[in-house]
């Protein structure tokens, strides 16, 4: 039994309230008798919903000791809407209870660093261990095993249904429909919270047919044998490579971390791209390098559009970050752009820098490649294997803006499309709204506002002109919007995430993530390092030095003072990957199991600022 350093845990509390508690407040009294684990997350987070996932299975195995409660701690002004927690529980099926913590106040009780954040709580009320990032299911339930040993014999462990409570369901047509893609005589739609595919008439709501059993899960054949899981972006082949593939549609299948393509004259599905394991750091393929299709992790794919300048199919690859390409024929996917490095950083595509990267769409001439980066709040494009961006300041900053493009503002884009006169729509969905981006002019404006969390757009066909059809996902609908001959402009507020700002002393400054391999398992060195640690800046200049890689997780870093040039806060980029693996004597190549995160730590120039800063990847609390 691994003693612990054993720390009383904080309140839980949150201006929000609870929810999928049947209005009841819990406390950390009231789970007395349970393990507790605190998942610190936010909806725009791709991560935090891949750790969603890995709870998963842990909630049904000790599904009568454990409780999970996830703590809601936004970093858009969306997300502090009480409202929408709400649409985003329902639409991520969360089945546990939610603590809504719009001023962060139990983030900030529990020194909470970065989403993800998992914080386990003993039956006693102590918290025994802390984890940032994924891959920490392993580690998750070694531990839930031991606290089950020990307090069970102590007296102390209490068995028995825990505080979640469902809410009642609502039927609807749709339910969270993500993006839409209109052919001649219909329109099919990625019904992602129904985990299908739905065909309907030209109107968007009379429905002809449905691809899929709406049962989450990963399984090809017909129609009404196959399943998806949280599909979202659509892409039409071109009839040549269509005839060539055999399928006609591309899916990206989001939560199954693959691609799915579908043969419309039988709906049959068939997995084209992707193992259903989630890629994780040191996975291949590298940039420049073709890699099988049905043989690659891929990560939260969340868009697909065809890509003539390439003569394959682009992939938002938002689990990492990444732009990829998938040739149907071939069968090979390839990374087209991006680090992995979660950031802005424009330039060559190989040393490029995306954030969740979730909509898609390509110019009329088929050369530039238009993007929705929704946790940068920004619209940038591709062309010539060089990556601009066009609107958008960062990952921490986000606001409603029209105006000049330099000085516009979006938050949390999901979706763009190209309209008849070049110019660029943007599904601006935690504005509820859809922008426009005119080359021409390098303006931003408003098409439409009071939508509901719109994250797909197409230009679809009517009478004497064009509509905008945009998938209004938290409305349950599709909705169309006729595009007007005068643009409106909206001058509204700008804002940076209210998650505070590290005050720092320029100068020498001590970096150390730490890490403790889990209960039962070991650091193993024998084929190289099993740690690796990458520091960047947002401005690069705020590093004199220390940025770069290397395998040690403590880094001399030296801040530069720019304040005398009007610079006072920026952004420490770190990324981190650990590989641990579980002793034993019996196996010659045991299991191991890797750690990763990245943190984004905004600072803010301080001669009273630390020297110092330490980061929670996993350990013992």
């Amino acid at each position: 039994m691994v003693t612990r350093h054993r720390v009383r845990a904080a309140a839980l509390t949150g201006d929000g309230g609870w929810i999928n508690t049947g209005g009841e407040a819990l406390t950390l009294a009231s789970l007395r008798g349970k393990i507790v684990i605190l998942d610190f997350w936010t909806f725009c987070c791709v991560n935090c919903l891949h750790v969603l996932d890995e709870l998963r299975p842990l909630e049904e195995k000790y599904r009568d000791v454990l409780v999970v409660i996830g703590v809601h701690s936004p970093k858009f002004l969306h997300e502090a809407d009480h409202d929408a927690v709400l649409a985003a529980v329902d639409r991520y099926e969360v089945h546990h209870p939610v603590l809504d913590d719009p001023t962060l106040s139990t983030w900030q009780s529990y020194a909470v660093r970065a989403w993800p954040t998992l914080a386990v709580i003993d039956p006693e009320g102590y918290v025994v261990a802390q984890h940032s990032g994924e891959g920490h299911a392993h580690a998750l339930d070694v531990l839930i095993a031991e606290l089950v040993e020990e307090h069970e014999s102590k007296g102390t462990l209490h068995r028995g249904d825990g505080p979640y409570v469902a809410p009642e369901p609502v039927a609807t047509t749709f339910r969270f429909p993500a993006k839409s893609l209109v052919l001649n005589d219909c329109i099919v739609t990625a019904d992602a919270g129904h985990h299908r595919i739905v065909i309907t008439e030209l109107d968007g709501s009379t429905v002809r047919s449905v691809i899929g059993t709406g049962e989450r899960g990963l399984v090809d054949g017909d129609p009404d044998v196959a399943q998806f899981s949280e599909p979202n972006g659509l892409c039409l082949l071109p009839e040549s490579i269509a005839a060539g593939c055999g399928y006609d549609i591309v899916v990206a299948d989001t939560v199954n971390h693959v691609l799915r393509g579908i043969k419309l004259e039988t709906g049959k599905v068939i997995t084209v791209a992707g193992t259903g394991e989630q890629w994780m750091q040191g996975d291949g393929p590298a940039f420049g390098v073709e890699a099988p299709s049905g043989a690659t992790r891929l990560s939260s794919p969340w868009d697909v559009v065809w890509y003539p300048a390439i003569n394959a199919v682009a992939i938002a690859m938002a689990g990492i970050h990444q732009l990829w390409s998938f040739e149907p024929l071939s069968g090979v996917v390839a990374v087209l752009a991006g680090t992995t490095n979660e950031g802005m950083v424009d330039g060559d595509a190989d040393a490029a820098w995306f954030a969740q990267t979730s909509g898609l769409a390509v110019s009329a001439d088929g050369q530039t490649l238009w993007m929705a980066d929704s946790e940068t709040s920004s619209l940038r494009r591709a062309t010539n294997g060089v990556i601009h961006t066009v609107v958008g300041k960062g990952l921490f900053d986000f606001g409603y803006v029209d105006g000049a493009a330099s000085d516009a503002l979006l938050q949390h884009p999901l979706g763009v499309a190209v309209l008849p006169d070049g110019s660029v729509a943007i599904a601006d969905t935690y504005n509820n709204a859809v922008r426009r981006f005119d080359p021409e002019t390098r303006e931003v404006s408003t098409i439409a506002r009071d939508l509901r969390e719109p994250s797909g757009l197409v230009v679809i066909a009517r009478d004497g002109g064009v509509d905008l059809l945009v998938t209004e996902s938290a409305a349950h609908s599709l909705t169309r919007v006729t595009l007007p001959e005068v643009m409106q402009r909206v001058s509204g507020d700008a804002f940076r995430t209210q998650r505070p700002a590290q005050p720092m002393r320029p100068g020498a400054v001590d970096l150390a993530v730490v890490f403790a391999p889990p209960a039962g398992q070991k650091l193993d060195d024998r084929y190289g390092p099993s740690t690796h640690l990458v520091v960047s800046s947002s401005p690069p200049e705020l590093l004199v030095s220390g940025a770069g890689s290397g395998a040690d997780l403590t880094r001399a870093l030296v801040i530069a003072d720019l304040r005398a040039q009007g610079i006072e806060r920026g952004v420490l980029h770190v990324s981190v990957r650990a590989a641990s693996c579980d002793i034993s004597d019996e196996v010659e190549f045991p299991a191991c199991h890797v750690h990763q995160q990245d943190w984004g730590v905004p600072i803010e120039l301080s001669d009273d600022g630390v020297a110092e800063l330490s980061l929670m990847l996993a350990g013992l609390a």
